[in-house]
């Protein structure tokens, strides 16, 4: 007899699981078999993440296939496409040049075209897993490669991108042990170190980005509230004029730098705007 919703339930509890009901439901409907269900049970009760139990995401409204040793998609960084949609919708062009850079699963770039249906997208990662899951995910509404950052990014792209989102690992090598299990243990190193300070794969990316983007065009990236001073001195130091956008419900915190126009000069802005409060 396969496992009841009930011990499914107890299983998850003894295991850990704070959701456990929410989770139990999830299982018992994505289980195909009886053996296929003990199996998904035995796995998340082991410690594996519950997306990579289920071989999928919810993110930004949609369901985004995710393979085990894939990063999974995290709800904060909903709040960067948001961003990045208002900045595309704001561009000239009917069509912008959108790149999701350390593209993971490809949960970005598919979020970004679903809300911009004419833009040309494009996306890479270091991760040949990664790049089979984004393909997947992305479809035919973009291209995606795989390579080192802009490595292997089309050279036509230089001077096009009007929006360049790069989720970028940012935990600090000393922190990445300090990780939940689920993360450390389940998700690519590369996906999660981000070097002494965290902001080593950011150095990397603005020391190209600029010559990347469009004038007018603009690079977003994700990272923690006690390293958006820095990141902020690395986008002005690139030449890039920075803003930080704060979302208190999500604890998201994302930094736009932005490319300036020809024989325009912009002053930094680089006090946080936290979303919901007055100007």
């Amino acid at each position: 007899m396969p496992p009841s919703y009930v011990h499914v339930v107890t299983a998850l509890r003894s295991a850990g699981c704070v959701f456990a009901e929410d989770e139990a439901r999830l299982i018992l409907t994505a289980a195909r078999t009886p053996a296929e269900l003990t199996a998904m049970v035995d796995r998340r009760a082991a410690g594996r993440p519950l997306e990579h139990v289920l071989g999928w995401a919810e993110f930004s409204g949609l369901r985004i296939a995710v393979e085990p040793g894939v990063f999974v998609p995290r709800r904060r960084t909903e709040f960067l496409i948001g961003q990045a949609v208002g900045l595309a919708r704001a561009l000239a062009s009917e069509a912008p040049v959108v790149v999701d850079l350390c593209c993971g699963s490809g949960a970005v770039g598919a979020a970004l075209v679903a809300s911009l249906p004419g833009a040309e997208l494009h996306a890479a990662d270091i991760d040949p897993v990664a790049v089979r899951c984004a393909r997947r995910n992305v479809g035919g509404r973009g291209r995606v490669y795989e390579g080192d950052l802009f490595g292997p990014l089309p050279r036509e792209l230089r001077g096009r991108v009007g929006v360049l989102a790069a989720n970028v690992p940012y935990v600090p090598t000393g922190e990445v042990g300090l990780l939940p299990p689920e993360a450390r243990d389940h998700e690519p190193l590369v996906a999660l170190d981000g070097g002494g300070d965290g902001l080593d794969v950011l150095r990397r990316v603005l020391a190209e980005a600029p010559g990347w983007l469009a004038p007018g065009g603009s690079l977003l990236v994700e990272t923690s509230e006690r390293q958006v001073g820095l990141a902020v001195e690395l986008f002005t130091a690139a030449g890039l004029v920075p803003r930080v956008k704060v979302s208190e419900e999500l604890h998201a915190h994302v930094v736009v730098g932005r490319r300036g126009l020809p024989d325009t000069a912009e002053r930094p802005r680089v006090r946080a705007r936290r979303e919901g409060s007055r100007p």
